[in-house]
């Protein structure tokens, strides 16, 4: 999904032939907070039914039940609707940063003035970590304001090659994720939300 327009001269639009592929061979498809941005709706690219079911009100109920003070931080513009839906359901502040993706791992990000929260829990919350790029960057602005070593959380581990170990020793206090994807991390189910999704198929 993230593949949504050509960046360079030459390469395929991978949203539109996946998509295409998996509708070749299923009847239809439940999937977790799918990476929308230049695509909208699933229906632009699936000849399927589809079902998005979301993890923020089980990310929201987790933060609930372990942190007493959090402050939740949205990577960049793009997530400040997913991410006061959480914020709102924690019972949390929020804020966003201001993010410009030179490529892959280059990214230049800015925080907001965050003195006023020097002694809530930064949570960095976003909706897949791939490289760890943006929490890393994140990470290292909170240390230089002197915060809390903040937790991140993502629903979609997907912690491509030395991710995972580059996040964990940047800084992270811990390292949360749904179960979307298996892996270490995990430590927030969706079983509930693919269920209901589900039936409404069967």
């Amino acid at each position: 999904m993230r593949q949504d327009k050509r960046f360079h001269t030459g390469e395929t639009i991978s949203a539109q032939h996946i998509a295409r592929l998996i509708a070749d061979h299923v009847d239809w498809l439940v999937t977790v907070d799918p990476h929308l941005h230049r695509i909208t709706d699933l229906s632009q690219v699936y000849s399927i039914p589809t079902r998005v079911v979301h993890a923020a009100s089980s990310i929201a109920a987790w933060i609930k039940q372990h942190i007493a003070k959090p402050l939740l931080i949205g990577p960049d513009e793009e997530s400040a609707q997913w991410i006061s839906d959480v914020a709102q359901q924690a019972d949390a502040p929020f804020v966003v940063l201001t993010k410009i993706r030179h490529g892959d791992r280059d990214v230049q990000i800015s925080l907001p003035d965050l003195e006023k929260w020097r002694d809530y829990t930064p949570i960095l919350v976003d909706d897949m970590i791939s490289t760890a790029g943006t929490m890393i960057k994140t990470i290292g602005h909170l240390q230089q304001l002197n915060m809390p070593a903040p937790i991140c959380i993502t629903v979609h581990a997907v912690f491509a090659q030395n991710a995972y170990g580059d996040l964990r020793t940047s800084g992270a206090a811990d390292i949360i994720s749904c179960d979307t994807i298996v892996h270490a991390s995990n430590r927030i189910g969706l079983v509930e939300e693919i269920g209901r999704g589900v039936n409404d198929f069967i």
